[in-house]
């Protein structure tokens, strides 16, 4: 599935099938050594599947686009929380930050869509309680 907007020839798609992540990209550049590998980092408490790296991130140039699809694990949400609660995250030097994400239930997928890199190369499906955490 091609990044809404972008011509599916200008885009470049990588897939880890093993964990369910694939990565789309609308780059001037993008490195050979580009990928997705899974991630030897602990996933965060409220993490619902493992994480994967985004390889050689720092080497993309003129970026427009990327589109970063997990699969998540609906089972592994808290009792009580929405199935809609969902968002892929990257880990930060201040923690694990949500990305703003469109949840598909029927493929249990997170989507984000940015228009830069995101803020780091770890990321991951996690349920995703800042909304309660801001009204409280």
């Amino acid at each position: 599935m091609a990044i809404p907007g972008y011509e599916s020839s200008n885009v470049a798609e990588y897939t880890l099938e093993q964990v369910g992540a694939r990565v789309d990209l609308v780059a001037g550049v993008v490195p050979d050594a580009f990928g997705l590998r899974k991630s030897g980092t602990e996933p965060p408490v409220d993490g619902l599947a493992d994480p994967v790296d985004l390889v050689a991130l720092e080497d993309l140039k003129a970026i427009e686009a990327v589109r970063i699809a997990l699969v998540y694990d609906p089972a592994e949400l808290p009792a009580g929380a929405s199935p809609t609660d969902v968002a892929d995250a990257v880990e930060t030097d201040d923690g694990w930050e949500p990305l703003e994400s469109t949840v598909d239930l029927e493929e249990t997928t997170v989507t984000a869509v940015l228009n830069d890199r995101p803020p780091g190369s770890t990321v991951v499906a996690g349920y995703d309680d800042t909304d309660e955490e801001r009204t409280e």
